[in-house]
């Protein structure tokens, strides 16, 4: 299945994460089967950043595809740049920062399509709202970057909707999509409004984080254990035995037509997360669940 982002961008209903790449430590050839095996799964969205992996998973990604036109063909390549990483690999950097400059945005994007071994990026986000920020350098580098052919879309991850919205009034082709966190544990993005906003505005979010790292299904707080026990309560009302399916069906039926961004290498998870979008629980099942995470009646 897919979803439309704007009348010429479609990505899968699912967004499949590369962020832990490197550590499924598979060959090549298995991550190439991997990545072809997703897409005829229907994930067809594959989730990178410049900085992943210490700044290695977008060309561990690239070397498996490159040269394969067919398969670049069939799917769609979203990255994400501005965070400065103080790491080995830039040992004259002192501290962790943003950079939106135009010239910074530019240069990582050149990085990227090197990296991932491709002539365009279909989706470049913004990494996180940044203190620095002048949106007219960042729409100077978007325009340049759009009518170069080297990126076909634009969108923000982890902004709140005043620092969309003053983005948006200098970029002159929409934002796609906001990439921020949200699962049945973290609803900071239904009590700021920020739902409300992107489903005002027509913006569908993708959600990092899905299963709140793990917390859901292997809680290690009270909140969690809570969360936990409800998502069994709704598994066994409807007769499912996978939990994650019900967590993935609470996101999917949601208005605001939440995209999930999965983060497993392993093909069966894949499998049962698509799978879930023929799940079916009712709205009071839903609200079972968020009255849990909030541990309080609505009002």
């Amino acid at each position: 299945m897919k979803v439309s982002l704007q009348n010429d961008l479609e990505v899968s209903r699912m967004v499949l994460g590369m962020w832990r790449l490197l550590d499924w430590n598979k060959t090549d050839q298995e991550l190439l089967s991997f990545i072809q095996e997703s897409i005829e799964n229907g994930v067809t969205t594959f989730d990178q950043a410049d900085i992943y992996g210490n700044h290695e998973c977008e060309a561990a990604f690239g070397k498996v595809i490159k040269n394969n036109s067919a398969l670049r063909d069939q799917m769609q390549v979203l990255t994400k740049c501005g965070i400065k990483l103080n790491t080995d690999k830039f040992p004259d950097r002192k501290i962790k920062y943003y950079d939106y400059s135009a010239s910074y945005i530019i240069s990582q994007v050149e990085q990227s399509l090197k990296n991932l071994q491709t002539d365009y990026i279909d989706i470049l986000l913004l990494h996180r709202p940044s203190p620095f920020f002048n949106p007219e350098e960042v729409a100077m580098a978007f325009e340049q970057l759009r009518s170069s052919g080297k990126v076909n879309h634009f969108g923000v991850s982890n902004f709140l909707p005043l620092q969309l919205e003053s983005l948006q009034a200098y970029v002159e082709e929409p934002l796609v999509t906001n990439q921020i966190e949200i699962s049945p544990y973290s609803l900071e993005h239904f009590e700021n409004q920020n739902l409300d906003y992107l489903i005002g505005k027509k913006i569908k979010p993708m959600a990092w984080s899905p299963l709140a790292g793990g917390e859901l299904l292997h809680p290690q707080t009270d909140k969690g254990t809570r969360v936990l026990q409800a998502i069994k309560k709704v598994a066994q009302e409807i007769d499912e035995t996978q939990l994650d399916k019900v967590i993935y069906q609470w996101l999917l039926m949601h208005p605001a037509g939440i995209i999930p961004v999965l983060g497993t290498g392993k093909i069966e998870r894949i499998k049962t997360a698509v799978s879930s979008e023929e799940l079916k629980i009712s709205l009071e099942q839903w609200f079972q669940i968020y009255i849990a995470s909030t541990g309080k009646e609505l009002p």
